[in-house]
């Protein structure tokens, strides 16, 4: 298997079969497996030499640490009517209104979908983007101002192991999911990745000046690190 090529297979863990991809990577000093933060998957990274059968052989031998771990799991948390969802860590149900022709609106502590019932999903789905598209979008902006800094393009994406990232060109990336946690947490994330455009690293400088773009920092980092996950299980 080429470095970087992705192989996809199924393994059979205690009584289950779990899709596995497998990838391996040109700088990794050891295998390494961890569970996919949306589904049921695995994700297996193999070192140059390493074949895939070892891999799998690997996998098994962490059977009873990936049972542990999708027995814990919360299951998985649909976009429909009558569901709970944490906006900005504020809990708004869903409504379907499906006569009143206004595409999807915020009340208090309601999140009210028209049309169809089939479309709901994607509708909140699409608004919930469209929240953290303006949100994140506003105060990264205003947190690279005030700095003297410009940042790029700023994106959303739906990553399982990185709620931001900055490029060398400045360019900042965010999960788009940030929207359905504190709003503590995600003026954090934003200021981590805006003081990247300053200090690309994590020296002591780099979080003097997240800490200035931003209010208590340890608080956000220990709620991504304790519930961050269970961000990824909605929709």
């Amino acid at each position: 298997m080429p470095n970087g090529r992705t192989t996809h297979k199924m393994l059979t863990i205690g009584a289950r079969q779990l899709p596995v991809e497998v990838r391996r990577h040109p700088r990794a000093r050891r295998i390494s497996l961890r569970l996919d933060g949306k589904e049921d998957r695995l994700r297996l990274v193999l070192p140059r030499g390493v074949s895939i059968a070892e891999g799998c052989d690997f996998a098994r031998s962490k059977s009873a640490w990936v049972l542990r771990h999708l027995d814990a799991r919360s299951p998985q948390i649909p976009f429909a009517d009558g569901t709970v969802l944490p906006l900005l860590g504020e809990d708004h149900i869903i409504r379907h209104q499906p006569a009143a022709r206004r595409g999807v609106w915020r009340d208090t502590g309601i999140i009210a979908v028209s049309g169809q019932a089939e479309h709901l999903s994607r509708r909140v789905h699409d608004f919930l983007k469209s929240e953290a598209r303006a949100t994140l979008t506003s105060r990264a902006r205003e947190k690279a101002a005030r700095l003297q800094r410009k940042p790029g393009r700023i994106t959303l994406r739906d990553t399982t192991s990185r709620w931001g990232s900055c490029t060398e060109d400045g360019d900042l990336s965010f999960s788009w999911r940030l929207i359905l946690a504190p709003e503590a947490v995600l003026d954090y994330v934003v200021a981590h990745e805006v003081a990247h455009l300053e200090e690309l690293n994590h020296g002591a400088r780099f979080w003097a000046l997240a800490a200035s773009l931003t209010g208590e920092m340890e608080g956000p980092k220990r709620w991504l690190r304790q519930h961050g996950e269970s961000l990824l299980r909605y929709g």
